[in-house]
C-alpha cells in the first residue's frame, strides 16, 4: 500500500475525521483525499509527473503534505526546500535536481525569482501574491479539471523523497528516500507513541527536515489521527494548542524546549492532555528531561539521520526515568550496531561508530554513486556518529566521527564535555570542538554562552569540569559568544564554530 492510499483509505472509512486544522480551518480526510486528486491532476498536466521532481519552498501548510502524497500518487519525487537557506543556496538545490514544477510562497518566490532562468522549463506556482512569471494556486489547479490521473506510484522502492542534509558538514546531499522507507518509518514511529486514529499530533518543526515530516506528521496520517499543522514554531502558539485542541503529541528539539520552559506560561500551562514530547536532532540535556517528568511528561529521545528517515533508535517513555542521558535502543523494524576502526563490533562501554540497518534507510544520494558507496558497509549505513550501549543495549551519542579530538594521543569526544557544561545553570549554549595545537595535534576549546544574569570566566568553566572528567579531557582554551550558529532544527554548526575559534581574540587561556 503507497503512501497516498492511506488517505484514500481513511477518507472512505471516516471521511468526516479532521486530517489537517491549520489557520482554524479543517481538511477532513475526505477533503485531503480529493486535495491530492487535484494536486496529481494538475502536476500530471503541467510536466511533474511520473519520475519528475516537484520542490516545495515555504512554510508549513496543508499544500506541502498534498504535494508530497500526490508525488507518491503519480511516482514522482518531492523535494521540500530550507526557507532558511539563501537565495545562492536555493539555487544551487534547484540547479543540482531541476524541478518540473516550483510551488513557492510569495515571499520565497521573489527572493529567488532570479533563479527562473536557469529553470526555463518548470513550471513556477506562487502561493499568494503573483511574482511576474509566475502563476497562483488555483490557476495551478485548475489544470486538473477534467482529467482523471491514474495511480502510477505502485513501485514504493521507488524514491519518492529528495531531502537535502543540513550542510553543517560539507556541501548538501541529496538523501533519496523511497515510500517504503516513509511506510516502515511509520511503522517504527507508530510503535514507538503508540499512535492511533485518537490522538492530536502538534507540528510545528519545518515540514522541509525528515524529523517534522516524519517522525510523527506522516505516521499521524497513516493511522488517521489528527494533525493541528502550525507554519513554523512560536511558544505561545504552541501553548495554546496543546490546551486548546487537547493536544496529546507533540515533536519539539531541545532549542524549543529551552524556550517553552523559559516562558512565563510554563509553570501554570495545562499540559494534561501531552502522553509525550519526542526530542532529536541533538544530544538532550539531562535537565530538560527532568523538567518535563516534573510535569508528568516523558521526554523521549529519537536518534537517527536525513538518512534513515530518521527513527533509527529511540527511548521508550517507561524508560526515560532511569535512562535519562540515553537515547533508548534499536528502533522495532531497525537494526543498529557499533563498530571500531577495523570493522569489528564493539563490547559495551567501548566507543564505536553507529551503524543502521533497515528498510527505512536510504536508498542513496542523488547523482552521486561514489558517496553512496561510501556510506555503507556490507549493507549497512555508516552514521558517521560515535556511541556507546551499555550492558542493556541502550546508545548513548558520544558525537560525530569527524569531531573526535585527539590531544596528545587520547581520543577525546566532545559529546562528554558538553554533557557535563550543560548542565551549568550558568550556561545557556556549550559546544566543544578541537583546535589544531604544534605540540598536541588537538587541544580542547569550549566554545559558551553565558546564560542571562550570569558571570563565567574560563577558569570558573573548568571549575564545573573538575572531578567529573579526566583531567587530560579538560578545555585549554575558551570562547564566549552571544549564540551558537545553529541549522533550522537546532544542530551546532561545527564548521563555522571551528571557523570562530580560530580568531584567537575570543579566547580565553585556561594554565
Amino acid at each position: 500500500m503507497g503512501l497516498w492510499q492511506w488517505i484514500a483509505r481513511h477518507a472512505a472509512a471516516t471521511p468526516g475525521k479532521v486530517a489537517l486544522r491549520f489557520g482554524g480551518q479543517d481538511l477532513n480526510y475526505a477533503q485531503f483525499a480529493a486535495r491530492i486528486e487535484r494536486f496529481a491532476a494538475a502536476l500530471d498536466a503541467t510536466g511533474g509527473g511520473h519520475g519528475k521532481c516537484v520542490a516545495y519552498l515555504g512554510y508549513n501548510r496543508p499544500e506541502t503534505l498534498a504535494a508530497l502524497f500526490a508525488c507518491a500518487r503519480l511516482g514522482a519525487l518531492f523535494m521540500p526546500m530550507n526557507w532558511r537557506l539563501a537565495g545562492a543556496e536555493h539555487r544551487r538545490l534547484l540547479e543540482d535536481c531541476p524541478p518540473a514544477v516550483l510551488i513557492a510562497e510569495s515571499p520565497f518566490a521573489e527572493a529567488i525569482d532570479d533563479i527562473r532562468r536557469t529553470l526555463p522549463d518548470a513550471t513556477l506556482v506562487a502561493l499568494g501574491p503573483l511574482p511576474a512569471g509566475w502563476i497562483g494556486l488555483d490557476s495551478f489547479l485548475a489544470r486538473a479539471e477534467g482529467r482523471t490521473t491514474p495511480p502510477a506510484g505502485d513501485d514504493t522502492a521507488a524514491p519518492l523523497l529528495i531531502c537535502y542534509t543540513s550542510g553543517s558538514t560539507g556541501k548538501p546531499r541529496g538523501v533519496l528516500l523511497s515510500q517504503d522507507a516513509l511506510i516502515w518509518n511509520a511503522a517504527n514511529s507508530i510503535d514507538l507513541h503508540g499512535l492511533t486514529a485518537s490522538d492530536r499530533v502538534l507540528v510545528n518543526l519545518p515540514l522541509f527536515h525528515v524529523g517534522g515530516l516524519n517522525n510523527q506528521t506522516t505516521p499521524a496520517l497513516s493511522v488517521g489521527a489528527t494533525v493541528v499543522l502550525h507554519p513554523k514554531f512560536d511558544a505561545d502558539a504552541t501553548f495554546d494548542a496543546i490546551e486548546r485542541e487537547r493536544i496529546t503529541l507533540t515533536v519539539l528539539v531541545p532549542t524549543q524546549i529551552e524556550m517553552m520552559l523559559a516562558h512565563p506560561r510554563w509553570k501554570d500551562a495545562d499540559l494534561s492532555s501531552l502522553r509525550m514530547i519526542s526530542t532529536g536532532s541533538t544530544i538532550v540535556p539531562e535537565r530538560l528531561v527532568h523538567a518535563l517528568l516534573e510535569r508528568g511528561i516523558p521526554l523521549v529521545s529519537i536518534y537517527g539521520a536525513t538518512e534513515t528517515c530518521p527513527i533509527a533508535a529511540c527511548l521508550r517513555p517507561e524508560d526515560v526515568a532511569r535512562k535519562p542521558a540515553s537515547t533508548g535502543r534499536a528502533a522495532r523494524y531497525t537494526r543498529i550496531r557499533l563498530i571500531d576502526g577495523a570493522g569489528h563490533d564493539v563490547p559495551a562501554g567501548v566507543t564505536g561508530e553507529i551503524l543502521v540497518q533497515g528498510p527505512n534507510v536510504m536508498t542513496g544520494y542523488w547523482n552521486d554513486p561514489h558517496g553512496t558507496a561510501a556510506a555503507f558497509i556490507d549493507g549497512w549505513f555508516r552514521t558517521g556518529d560515535m556511541g556507546h550501549q551499555d550492558d542493556e543495549g541502550y546508545l548513548y551519542i558520544d558525537g560525530r566521527k569527524k569531531d573526535l579530538i585527539i590531544s596528545g594521543g587520547e581520543n577525546i569526544y566532545p559529546a562528554e564535555i558538553e554533557a557535563v557544561l550543560a548542565e551549568a545553570p550558568q550556561i545557556a549554549e556549550v559546544t566543544v570542538v578541537g583546535r589544531p595545537h604544534p605540540r598536541w595535534g588537538e587541544i580542547v576549546v569550549a566554545v559558551v554562552v553565558v546564560a542571562e544574569g550570569h558571570e563565567l570566566d574560563a577558569t570558573q568553566v573548568l571549575q564545573i569540569l573538575e572531578g567529573r572528567i579526566a583531567r587530560y579531557k579538560l578545555p585549554k582554551e575558551v570562547v564566549f559568544t552571544d549564540q551558537l550558529p545553529r541549522t533550522a532544527l537546532g544542530k551546532i554548526r561545527k564548521d563555522d564554530v571551528r571557523r570562530l575559534v580560530a580568531r584567537p581574540s575570543h579566547l580565553e587561556h585556561i594554565q
